[in-house]
């Protein structure tokens, strides 16, 4: 079954290839979505998949990539629109 989450990642996570690898790791988990760098400085993550991958995400986001320092994360469910894949947007 699939499932939504809304994830805002939190903390010096631009300019960090944040992006770039939540791509890379939601491509790994057959995860669903898109990533944004938002105006205040944070990382905004749609993703759609199982939910054990989605777990998976949300304990990768705590971490992100090694240049990345995350001070929090913040979960929210949503309802599920069936993206086709997971993209970037700018």
């Amino acid at each position: 079954m699939q499932k939504h989450i809304n994830i805002l990642i939190s903390g010096a996570v631009q300019g960090v290839f944040f992006r770039a690898h939540a791509r890379k790791k939601s491509d790994e988990l057959g995860v669903a979505g898109f990533v944004m760098n938002q105006l205040d400085g944070k990382v905004y993550i749609e993703a759609e998949g199982k939910a054990e991958a989605l777990d998976q995400l949300i304990d990768w986001c705590k971490e992100g990539p090694d240049s990345a320092e995350v001070s929090s994360v913040e979960i929210k469910e949503g309802k599920v629109v069936n993206f086709p894949d997971f993209q970037i947007k700018y």
